[in-house]
């Protein structure tokens, strides 16, 4: 569930989209079974694919340490 943020739906939709297909492409190859809870903050809405996958694989990074 992404916040909404005073954002539309469109956006909304869009970074659901984007988080979605980052998780799935990037993040549950490499980990075993575990279940993950992203805290989407607002700054997000702002962020390109690139950023947001920078910032994605830094935190499952930290997570796997």
């Amino acid at each position: 569930m992404v916040p909404k943020y005073k954002q539309s739906g469109v956006a909304r939709n869009r970074l659901k989209r984007r988080l979605r297909e980052l998780i799935r492409l990037e993040v549950l190859p490499g980990l075993a079974p575990v279940d993950l809870v992203f805290k989407v903050l607002p700054v997000a809405y702002t962020r390109n694919f690139e950023t947001l996958r920078a910032e994605v694989l830094q935190a499952v990074r930290r997570i796997a340490r």
